[in-house]
């Protein structure tokens, strides 16, 4: 009898050790197939999008963090990982030493240029274009566009223009008059039809 009474206490004793590690391995389960992390919108790098798909491609470096305010609008352009660049070296190069203002307007000339019929239509082939031989955009020509290194305010002023703000009453060109040539200045002023100036630039369209 004290043997079956041995028995059976170890026998409840299995039965409540068993039942123990269940629910611990239960609970290790239920951790483990929780979220590894959160995005917190609050101050969060903004991710990096395939402009083409629309499609979340991976998370930006820190370097290049856009407001929440700009992020939730809906983009009026789609641009390949590519076309971004370039369009963010372009401004950058250009417009450099200009106000936030100033690099959306270069930002600006150059979409649309991409929207009309007088130009290529990706962003990248609009940057690289040549008319005999020479190329339309300076920067590219002597070097400062391979080199240029793009700033936080020129992220911001290219998404403001990509999200749909336009400053540029339609221009298609723009000069800085004191550091152009003045044989294409003379162009400039004879063939197209000024219509204001912001900083160092001139903007116009055709005639």
């Amino acid at each position: 009898m004290y043997k079956k009474f041995i028995m059976q206490l170890f026998l409840c004793n299995m039965i409540v050790f068993t039942g123990c590690f269940c629910v611990k391995s239960l609970k290790m389960n239920q951790v483990a197939s929780t979220q590894a992390f959160k995005i917190s919108m609050e101050n969060a790098p903004e991710p990096e999008v395939d402009r083409f798909f629309g499609r979340l491609q991976r998370a930006a470096s820190g370097q290049r963090v856009v407001s929440y305010a700009v992020m939730e609008k809906e983009y009026k352009y789609y641009l390949s990982e590519a076309d971004y660049e370039a369009l963010l070296k372009i401004v950058q190069a250009e417009a450099g030493n200009e106000d936030e203002e100033g690099k959306m307007l270069v930002a600006g000339v150059v979409m649309n240029r991409v929207e009309s019929g007088r130009f290529p239509d990706t962003v990248t082939e609009v940057v690289m274009q040549q008319e005999k031989g020479v190329y339309q955009f300076s920067p590219v020509a002597n070097g400062t566009y391979q080199k240029a290194k793009v700033t936080q305010e020129t992220v911001q002023a290219v998404e403001r223009v990509l999200k749909g703000e336009d400053l540029t009453r339609g221009a298609l060109y723009f000069a800085a008059r004191k550091a152009a040539d003045p044989e294409k200045m003379k162009w400039f002023d004879c063939s197209l039809v000024k219509l204001f100036e912001h900083g160092g630039h001139e903007f116009f369209t055709n005639g």
